[in-house]
């Protein structure tokens, strides 16, 4: 078998690798000595290189990085240090990936092999219905690796009911995006989907979040219960919630009313649809997931959204950390703007508006390229949905947007011709696959507007 690895650590490090790696390729061991990796990287058939970060000095790690990077071998770092200038310092240095530890063995031969093979890392941004369409959609790209960055807000219906009761992160729209990427069998699915319809406490609550929340409880926390239960679903991908602790979305309207928590926001009980929101926010401030920064660093391609912009999708653009690797990360940014309007949340938004929003909690225009949908949806459909005072998000002038975004604009046929208004996951997987090969359409023409 080829040798093609350079292990790079202690012997506990090296011994652990071995057992993980030995069953995908050939390893050549080296223990943390400067001198014997180098030689051994320039004596043996080297494609990657592995290093413990923990048992390596600054200098000699520096040094193995800058050899690695001059001879074009791939680096793969694993460290229990999360600092961002230490892990930007190590993509500078030429780090393919960088790993926190305590590395998860699934997770991390999915990154190893994204770095080997030259899969492209594609990082999405959401929550809700909206994130799961597009998870369906991707997952049967070919050559890439997945990340499904969800949002942890969600204090209503049974995942409410279960953050109120035992403190965990909401498991909801953890639980769509499990299913989403899923690869076990269909019964499996439907039961993580399953919900109870009797049973007195158990009504209104779904299988798969009791699940979670019974391993969050047993693993001590939401991201060792999500890790665990990808292993059970095979997941073809990597599922990560937003941030680490309970964090309450905030909304203040232009009427200066405040209105505390995704749930209160998302129903517009009690109040006008038609009022505007002005800001948002965490309260107390989301602490994010320490394992997102590198992620999103390292990353090709960002899709941000589609799915309700303030409880879905700006919810995940306030987090600190976010908003700074987004501002730093080379990978393209990809805006995918909703079709429908939201009543209480976006009532009268046209598609600049909503790409206003994004760049202003982005924390500025950081977007390589925006989709909006060219779909001509029948008269029916778009009756249908203003029975419940839902509006088409029209795209309108292009020029406007132009005003707003540096973006590449990509109108395209991306939605549903039914009388149910979504993205049509077929149709945004090719347009993505558009993006991944440099193929988008070069010019976006104004529409006329539907629905007037």
């Amino acid at each position: 078998m080829e040798k093609t690895v350079l292990l790079v650590g202690d012997a506990q490090f090296l011994a652990e690798m071995y057992g993980v790696l030995s069953p995908l390729t050939g390893v050549v061991e080296s223990l943390g000595d400067e001198k014997d990796a180098l030689k051994k990287m320039r004596g043996e058939h080297i494609r990657t290189m592995v290093v413990d970060d923990d048992v390596c000095s600054r200098k000699t790690f520096g040094r193995l990085l800058a050899h690695a990077k001059r001879v074009g071998k791939d680096v793969i770092v694993l460290s229990s240090d999360a600092r961002h200038e230490k892990i930007l310092a190590a993509q500078k240095a030429g780090a393919s990936d960088y790993i926190l530890k305590p590395h998860h063995v699934r997770e991390f031969i999915a990154r190893f092999n994204a770095v080997r093979y030259k899969k492209t890392r594609i990082v999405c941004l959401g929550g809700g219905t909206g994130l799961f369409n597009l998870l369906i959609g991707l997952k049967d790209i070919r050559n890439t690796l997945l990340f499904s960055i969800v949002s942890t807000t969600d204090d209503g219906g049974s995942s409410g009911r279960l953050r109120a009761s035992f403190g965990i992160l909401p498991p909801g729209d953890i639980r769509r995006s499990l299913v989403a990427l899923s690869d076990a069998p269909e019964l499996m699915n439907q039961l993580m989907q399953y919900r109870f319809t009797k049973g007195g406490h158990f009504v209104g609550h779904n299988f798969g979040n009791l699940f979670l929340t019974a391993l969050a409880e047993l693993r001590g926390s939401m991201t060792a219960a999500v890790r665990d239960i990808s292993d059970l679903l095979y997941l073809q991908g990597i599922v990560l919630p937003a941030v680490e602790n309970q964090a309450t979305l905030c909304a203040r309207f232009k009427n200066g009313k405040v209105i505390k928590g995704e749930s209160a926001i998302d129903l517009c009980k009690g109040r006008d649809p038609e009022l505007l929101i002005t800001k948002v926010w965490h309260e107390p401030e989301a602490i994010c997931n320490k394992n997102l920064f590198p992620v999103l660093i390292n990353a090709d391609l960002v899709l941000i959204g589609p799915g309700d912009l303030y409880t879905s999708v700006v919810t995940n653009l306030l987090v600190k950390d976010i908003r700074r690797a987004l501002a730093i990360t080379k990978a393209k940014k990809v805006f995918i703007c909703n079709l429908m309007n939201k009543p209480g949340e976006t009532s009268g938004y046209d598609a600049a508006t909503h790409t206003k929003e994004i760049v202003r909690y982005m924390g500025g225009d950081y977007l390589d390229y925006a989709i909006y949908s060219s779909t001509y949806l029948s008269f029916s459909a778009i009756q249908r949905y203003a029975e419940n005072k839902q509006t088409l998000v029209s795209v309108g002038n292009v020029d406007a947007l132009r005003r707003i975004t540096k973006a590449k604009i990509i109108l395209d046929d991306v939605s549903h011709e039914t009388e149910l208004v979504r993205h049509d996951s077929a149709k945004i997987r090719r347009e993505i696959e558009k993006v991944i090969a440099g193929k988008t359409n070069k010019h976006a023409r104004n529409l006329p507007l539907q629905g007037s």
